[in-house]
C-alpha cells in the first residue's frame, strides 16, 4: 500500500510521541524521581500520573467538541503538543540536588497533559488523512513505526547515561532533551501537511453551543448504538491491556524477585515488547483488511487471556521474555485496530467530540485493573493470583465486542 503524504505525516507523529511514552513515562523519569532524597518511593509517580489522566479525561470531550469547528482542530493539537514538548524539556532543568521534587512532578503532570491532549486530536485526524478502507493499515502502521522508532532516541539517551554514569542525573537530563527534540522534529510534518477536512461550520456562541452539543450527544448516545456498544467493550478490554502494560514488570519482580530481574534485564523485556510489536502491528493491519478489524481485535483479546494464564506459571527469567513477546504480538494491533474501527463508526464531522469520549473510556478504564490486581494480592497473599484476576475484564470486553457487526455493515446501524 503506497502511503500519501498526509498518511506519512500522520504516522511520523506517532514515531515522535512514542519516544515520550518509552523514555519519560516508563524509564527515565521514575529513575530521576527516585534520586530525590525526600522521596519515599518512585511508585508515588503513579498518583501524579492518575491526576494528569483524570484532568485530560475530563477536558478532552469538552475541548474535542469545540475543536470540531472548522480550522480549530490543528490549533488545539499544536497547543497541547507544544505544552508537552516545552514541559518535557523543562524536566532536564530540575535536579535532585535542589530537592524540589514537586517542581519535577509539576512539569511531569503538564507534559502528560500535553502528550495525552495532543493525542486526542491526533487520533481524530485519522478521519482526515485517509479513507475508511485504508484506516486499519494506516492506524496499525502508526503504532508499528511508533514502537520501533521510539527505540532510536531511547538508545541514544541510554548511551549518554551509560558513559556519563548510571547514577549521575546529567545523562537522564540529556535524555529528556533528546526525547523532546525527537518528538518536536517529527511533529513538523503533521503540522505542515495534515488539514481538517471534516468539520462543523462556525456559528454564533461556539463555546456555549459546544456544551449543548456535548450534552445532546451524551444524552442521545443510544442513537449511536454501535458506538455505545463498542465503547463498553473497549472500556473493559483496554483496561486489561493497559494494566498488563503497566504491571508486567512489577508482577514479574514480585514473582521472581529483584535479584533475578536487574535493570538491564527489565530493559531487555521492554525492548522485546517494542521490537515484537512492530511487525505484529503491521500484520494485524494486513489481516484486518482480509478478515475485518473486529475479528483481529477478538484475536488480540484472546492472546491477552492466554498471556494472563501463561504469566501465572512463570518460574524462570526467560519465561518473562517469552511472555513479553506474546504480549508484544497483540499490543500494537489491538490498540491500532480499536482506533481505526472506532474512527469508521463515528460521524466524521464530530470526530474530535467522539474521540473525546473514546479518551475518557481509555483513561478511566485504567483505574480498575491495577486496583483489582492489588486487592487480589492482598486477599490471597500470593501475587500470582493477581494476574488471573484481570481475565474477567478481557472476557467481558470479548462478550460485548462479538455482538458488534463487521465494518462493512456498521454504517447502516449507527
Amino acid at each position: 500500500m503506497k502511503l500519501t503524504i498526509q498518511e506519512k505525516s500522520w504516522i511520523l507523529y506517532d514515531c515522535g510521541n512514542s519516544a515520550y511514552s518509552m523514555a519519560v513515562t516508563t524509564s527515565l523519569l521514575p529513575i530521576v524521581f527516585g534520586m530525590f532524597d525526600n522521596v519515599s518511593s518512585s511508585m508515588d509517580l503513579g498518583y501524579f500520573n492518575s491526576i494528569a489522566s483524570i484532568i485530560i479525561a475530563i477536558l478532552s470531550p469538552i475541548l474535542g467538541t469545540i475543536a470540531d469547528y472548522k480550522d480549530t482542530k490543528k490549533r488545539f493539537f499544536i497547543f497541547f503538543a507544544l505544552l508537552g514538548l516545552l514541559t518535557t524539556t523543562s524536566l532536564a532543568f530540575v535536579s535532585p540536588e535542589n530537592g524540589n521534587w514537586q517542581i519535577l512532578v509539576l512539569f511531569y503532570i503538564l507534559s502528560a497533559i500535553g502528550f495525552s491532549g495532543a493525542n486526542v486530536f491526533y487520533d481524530s485526524f485519522l478521519v482526515d488523512v485517509t479513507l475508511d478502507e485504508r484506516m486499519d493499515k494506516v492506524s496499525t502502521r502508526g503504532y508499528a513505526f511508533g514502537y520501533i522508532a521510539s527505540i532510536i532516541p531511547f538508545g541514544i539517551s541510554l548511551g549518554f547515561i551509560y558513559f556519563l554514569g548510571m547514577d549521575k542525573v546529567i545523562g537522564y537530563q540529556l535524555g529528556f532533551i533528546i526525547t523532546s527534540l525527537w518528538w518536536g522534529l517529527l511533529t513538523l510534518p503533521i503540522i505542515k501537511n495534515v488539514h481538517q477536512l471534516h468539520f462543523i461550520n462556525p456559528e454564533p456562541r461556539p463555546v456555549q453551543n459546544s456544551f449543548i452539543r456535548l450534552k445532546s450527544t451524551f444524552i442521545n448516545i443510544k442513537k449511536y448504538k454501535t458506538v455505545a456498544i463498542f465503547l463498553i467493550a473497549y472500556f473493559f478490554y483496554i483496561d486489561g491491556v493497559d494494566t498488563i502494560i503497566k504491571m508486567v514488570v512489577p508482577y514479574a519482580t514480585s514473582i521472581l524477585g529483584s535479584d533475578s530481574l536487574d535493570t538491564f534485564t527489565l530493559l531487555g523485556i521492554l525492548l522485546v515488547i517494542q521490537i515484537i510489536a512492530f511487525p505484529c502491528a503491521i500484520i494485524y493491519g494486513n489481516l484486518a483488511k482480509k478478515y475485518s478489524a473486529r475479528l483481529m481485535i477478538i484475536i488480540g483479546i484472546i492472546t491477552y487471556i492466554i498471556s494472563c494464564i501463561s504469566a501465572f506459571y512463570i518460574t524462570y527469567t526467560w519465561h518473562i521474555f517469552v511472555l513479553g513477546a506474546l504480549i508484544g504480538s497483540a499490543q500494537g494491533g489491538i490498540q491500532a485496530l480499536s482506533r481505526s474501527y472506532y474512527a469508521k463508526i463515528i460521524p466524521k464531522q464530530n470526530s474530535n467530540e467522539f474521540f473525546g469520549f473514546y479518551n475518557i473510556f481509555g483513561k478511566f478504564s485504567a483505574i480498575i485493573g491495577p486496583a483489582v490486581m492489588a486487592f487480589s494480592t492482598t486477599l490471597t497473599g500470593n501475587a500470582r493470583y493477581s494476574i488471573l484476576s484481570i481475565i474477567p475484564l478481557f472476557i467481558i470486553g470479548l462478550l460485548v465486542l462479538i455482538t458488534l457487526p463487521k465494518e462493512h455493515i456498521v454504517r447502516d446501524i449507527v
